[in-house]
């Protein structure tokens, strides 16, 4: 069992923070987004992503669209993009309510205090903003100060991510980003202490020359901080992707059965201390909307992860940004001079996108399902969705997984079991009709 488990962690399957996923998307253009922007009714609930492509400096391990920039005056020109393709939205959209704000990156705050809240109130004079709106923003620790804190409370902020990886000196070396746990520490209280209440630290496995002890050992030292929730991913190298991943050098990186033990290792420690697991690899207190999502059926998952974003459309502004409708998924030109081109000439940025079939719904909602709840109800799926779909031959599939103990089918309702968590992604890429067309190489299952 233990070669068969290191086999199929191994195993390169998709993250499936959507379905159908970003390598299967085609060419979309302005004209498409604009139709569905204006269709969006006039009760909906939106949410907002706002992405901002830049560092201070590029980590070794990361995946993001994101470039290092020194000067202040790309940063500058790329805000006030940011603010024009606000207004072109705004002149397209229908209606709606904004319920989900979430600021991602590369790091949001090197806009600079100024220009964030600029940008707020752009939002504000364009949508309508509920008053119990989810307003969520990653954070770089080393740049947190007392002056940013103050602003994102100013603004409503009521959620920061802060990016922490690992609390070894040896890993943050390795990975190229030296951020001590004091470091962290100074920029969780900084928050608190002008009222950004709810933290999340996001920590990962797999990173080179990491160890089950060094898990263990950030596990605990990132439950002294106390937060809402705590994500903790496997590192996804894809230096054939990001080619800056180069510079680690993949001996170094544990290996699957390794990143299987690190992976538990961190769930025992967290759910011993009284946090709630949520789906593959996020856990909650038990006083977060989060856990109470996961204990209703409630939990969803988009691009930023496990969330309880329920909007009826996403709507994403900046380089490379995906926004989700009704109709499909749209994503902006990736390349920051591409972008800025078309907003600067008045054009929303649209490059690639796919529009959804009746097939794309339905697997999409088992997919998330699966992915959420380790179990997924077909017929029930299928009748909600009032749609029907050759999934019986994708059943079959299942075999394998279920004869290893994995996954258990009971009357067409999937159910994953608790040795299969870990492998959940396998059980989801199985109801993936795009996975076998040969576009994009994805990272290994756990």
């Amino acid at each position: 069992m233990i070669n068969i488990a290191a086999a199929l962690a191994e195993v390169s399957v998709p993250r499936y923070t959507s379905y159908p996923t970003a390598p299967h998307f085609g060419p979309i253009g302005a004209e498409v987004y604009r139709s569905w922007l204006s269709a969006v009714p006039r009760g909906a609930a939106l949410s907002l992503y706002v992405h901002v492509p830049f560092c201070a400096q590029l980590c070794h391990y990361c995946g993001c669209h994101t470039k290092a920039v020194r000067r202040r005056d790309p940063i500058d020109a790329y805000a006030d993009r940011l603010v024009e393709e606000l207004r072109l939205v705004g002149g397209e959209i229908g209606g709606g309510e904004v319920v989900h704000l979430h600021w991602g990156g590369g790091t949001p705050s090197i806009l600079g205090e100024q220009r964030i809240c600029e940008l707020f109130a752009t939002i504000n004079d364009v949508f309508q903003v509920a008053a119990d709106c989810e307003h969520a923003i990653e954070l770089d620790p080393r740049f947190v100060i007392r002056q940013l804190a103050r602003m994102l409370a100013e603004i409503g902020v009521s959620r920061a991510s802060f990016g922490v990886q690992d609390f070894a000196t040896h890993v943050q070396q390795a990975i190229g980003r030296i951020q001590p746990f004091d470091v962290v520490e100074r920029a969780v209280g900084t928050l608190r202490d002008c009222g950004v209440e709810r933290v999340n630290l996001d920590l990962m496995y797999g990173l080179p020359h990491q160890s089950v002890d060094d898990v263990r050992r950030s596990a605990s030292l990132a439950l002294a901080l106390n937060p809402h929730r705590i994500a903790y991913f496997g590192y996804a190298h894809v230096p054939w992707l990001k080619t800056h991943q180069r510079l680690i050098d993949q001996a170094s990186l544990p290996g699957a059965l390794e990143r299987l033990e690190q992976s538990k290792a961190a769930h025992d420690i967290l759910v011993n201390s009284g946090y709630t697991a949520i789906g593959l690899d996020h856990f909650a207190r038990a006083d977060d909307d989060l856990a109470f999502a996961a204990e209703a059926g409630q939990l969803h998952r988009n691009f930023q992860g496990y969330t309880t974003d329920s909007a009826d459309a996403l709507i994403g502004l900046g380089a490379s940004s995906i926004g989700r409708f009704a109709q499909g998924f749209v994503q902006n030109a990736t390349d920051i001079a591409g972008y800025a081109r078309a907003i600067a000439g008045g054009e929303l940025a649209t490059a690639r996108g796919i529009e959804l079939s009746a097939d794309d719904r339905l697997r999409a909602r088992i997919i998330e399902r699966i992915m959420c709840d380790f179990s997924a109800d077909l017929d029930m799926l299928v009748s909600d969705l009032g749609c029907s779909s050759p999934i019986d031959s994708d059943l079959d599939s299942l075999a394998p997984l279920a004869a290893q103990g994995l996954v258990r089918l009971e009357d067409r309702r999937i159910n994953v079991t608790d040795e299969g968590r870990p492998f959940v992604r396998l059980v989801a890429s199985v109801f993936d009709a795009y996975l076998t067309k040969g576009r994009g190489r994805h990272s290994a299952a756990v």
